[in-house]
């Protein structure tokens, strides 16, 4: 008894001792998870902390950077060349020249197609096309490639370079006035005025961070573009909600476009709407001609990079889901929320990018992205070898072809060759709208034929939608109401797939 009796006190010390112990653990641990959620708490009150005084005169994106450093270095990210099946580039070595100081460059288009050449013979495509980089390569590879033979206009900055302050120094402050500048000048003279390639200025505003719309040439498309839909003097900048300013951005330049009069001015052919027949419409009524095919005497026209246009006729679009979704999705640093700023390809970020809504697994996604453009680039080499065939049989008939004949072939040309550069020019192989790729594809590839017919003077054929048919524009798109400013789905065309 005695000797139970003395083990009982040590016992109880024990446990009293790590009961004290478990305690102070557990206060510890509890303590440590409250000042954790302060501090993102916190964190999320405060995105960023103002290092800098940031206004519209800094255009380098490193000072901003000094503010957003995570954005920043995502951002420098760019700068990576990692190859998808159909897109991105990797980095292919190059001897550096007084010329062309680059030591990588990305892959020749026109060496992997020599259809293209072809198709853009006497423009300044035919002689350099090449795979796309990053937003880091944008302006040297602009300011080297060597479509620069051909006197390109200083407006090509557009697209290329950070523009705000440049426009703002040419204009005194007034941004349509130095863009009006910058299309008077040449490419040599403009580019001495700009310093970086598109930067966060471009995009964001220096005080709120709001994004913001920059390109004067964005601003006068988006207006005559909504009043085909029946909405008047929009200003994107009052009027666009917050999702649709998050696929505006990137429209200021993922567009197509041409060089308007002699003074050259960046014109977005939006008047009819923005659906490729409509472009070509309004092409037509302003009787706009690029350069004329050596080979068959076309007058021609050139698609640039209309990916703005090809997303708002696709599925995502119609649901809603913007290009900064997809390219730029959300992602966790910390406590904060922020857009991914290595815009990229989706399919390297499929888990952020797509899974967000598609709950599948990656290889699943990635199969059926890649079955699209696998389906759009067999249509694609159809339609080229459509287009070869009537550039031929134009240039063999020119002397046999009565010029009448020689007129339509050559106007169904222009119109066929444009939907097949407006395709190919789109960097998503498709994927975009899928369904209305292959119906401009499509289109083309009965232009192309029909054009074949009238040199030999065959009869039209019995049925000839409209939209194929030389000579005849589309309807203007119906007439719309303004749609409810909170409404975040960008319809901008005025139809439904």
């Amino acid at each position: 008894m005695s000797n139970n009796a003395s083990q009982d006190p040590k016992k109880s010390r024990r446990l009293l001792i790590t009961t004290i112990v478990l305690a102070a653990v557990a206060a510890f641990a509890v303590t440590a998870l409250l000042i954790n959620i302060f501090e993102r708490k916190q964190e999320a009150k405060n995105p960023f902390y103002r290092v800098v005084e940031l206004n519209d005169s800094i255009s380098d994106p490193a000072m901003w950077g000094k503010n957003f450093p995570m954005q920043y270095d995502l951002y420098l990210r760019t700068v990576d060349q990692v190859r998808t099946r159909y897109g991105g580039s990797e980095a292919l070595p190059h001897v550096p020249t007084d010329a062309d100081p680059r030591s990588t460059i990305a892959r020749s288009k026109l060496e992997e197609d020599p259809r293209l050449k072809t198709m853009w013979a006497g423009y300044a495509f035919s002689k350099d096309y090449r795979e796309r980089r990053g937003h880091a390569y944008m302006l040297e590879d602009q300011m080297f490639t060597e479509r620069q033979q051909f006197n390109p206009p200083g407006a090509c900055l557009n697209c290329h370079a950070s523009m705000v302050t440049v426009y703002n120094e040419l204009g005194n402050g007034d941004p349509q006035k130095g863009f009006d500048a910058v299309n008077h000048m040449k490419y040599p003279e403009a580019r001495q005025h700009a310093k970086h390639a598109i930067a966060c200025i471009d995009c964001h505003d220096p005080q709120s961070m709001q994004l913001r719309i920059t390109r004067p040439a964005f601003i006068q498309g988006i207006r005559a573009l909504k009043a085909t839909q029946g909405v008047k003097d929009y200003d994107v900048n009052k009027m666009a909600t917050r999702q649709e300013m998050r696929s505006y951005v990137c429209g200021q330049c993922h567009v197509t476009y041409y060089f308007k009069g002699a003074e050259k001015t960046l014109t977005f052919p939006w008047t009819n709407g923005i659906k490729v027949e409509n472009i070509i419409a309004h092409e037509d009524e302003n009787k706009v001609k690029e350069w004329e095919h050596p080979e068959s005497g076309a007058p021609m026209i050139k698609a640039r990079h209309p990916e703005f246009e090809m997303w708002n006729q696709g599925v995502h679009a119609r649901s809603g889901v913007a290009c900064a979704d997809c390219h730029m999705p959300y992602m966790r640093m910390g406590g904060l929320k922020i857009s991914d700023h290595h815009v990229n390809s989706p399919l390297l970020k499929i888990n952020r990018s797509c899974q967000t809504c598609h709950h599948f697994p990656e290889e699943e996604l990635k199969a059926r992205a890649e079955e699209i453009q696998d389906r759009f680039f067999n249509m694609r080499n159809t339609a080229l070898d459509a287009l070869m065939d009537l550039i031929n049989d134009i240039k063999m008939n020119k002397d046999k072809a009565t010029p009448e004949q020689l007129a339509k072939a050559r106007d169904y040309q222009r119109r066929g060759q444009f939907m097949i550069d407006f395709i190919i020019s789109e960097n998503s192989m498709g994927f975009h709208a899928s369904a209305e790729s292959q119906r401009i594809l499509g289109n083309a590839i009965n232009l192309c034929r029909l054009g074949q017919l009238v040199l030999h003077g065959a009869p039209p054929p019995s049925h000839n939608p409209p939209n194929v048919d030389p000579g005849q524009a589309p309807a203007a798109p119906k007439k719309q109401a303004s749609k409810p400013k909170g409404k975040e789905v960008a319809e901008l065309n005025g139809s439904k797939e």
